[in-house]
């Protein structure tokens, strides 16, 4: 199966800009998607944006304007690139990887990375 790694989390201050990455360990087949989730303590696990193969782009409205996803399926990275971050995008961020070849489906999560924005 495919195995995904984030990286790029970070402490930042407000007003910052951070750039994440999500590596899958091979090639994605299919027609799939890809996100972006975030949680923060005490709180539910949260869509912060997806892409698909389109590629078609959605955020939520909390990051709308200030964050940008985008994938590169020649090197099977996903990236999201955050700017003016405030203490709320404080959380852990996890990719995500879902999608069907034929009759199978598949859904896969990387371990997370935290992004602390704090002054």
């Amino acid at each position: 199966q495919v195995q995904l790694a984030e990286s790029g989390g970070d402490l930042v201050r407000p007003g910052g800009s951070l750039r994440l990455s999500c590596a899958a360990s091979r090639r994605i087949f299919g027609s799939n998607v890809m996100g972006w989730y975030r949680q923060a303590p005490g709180k539910e696990r949260e869509l912060v944006a997806v892409i698909t193969s389109g590629p078609r782009t959605n955020y939520a409205d909390s990051v709308k304007g200030r964050f940008t996803i985008s994938r590169d399926n020649v090197k099977n990275t996903m990236y999201l690139q955050m700017n003016s971050l405030t203490p709320e995008d404080t959380a852990v961020y996890y990719c995500n990887v879902r999608g069907r070849v034929g009759l199978a489906e598949y859904d896969y999560w990387g371990q997370g990375t935290q992004v602390t924005v704090s002054s």
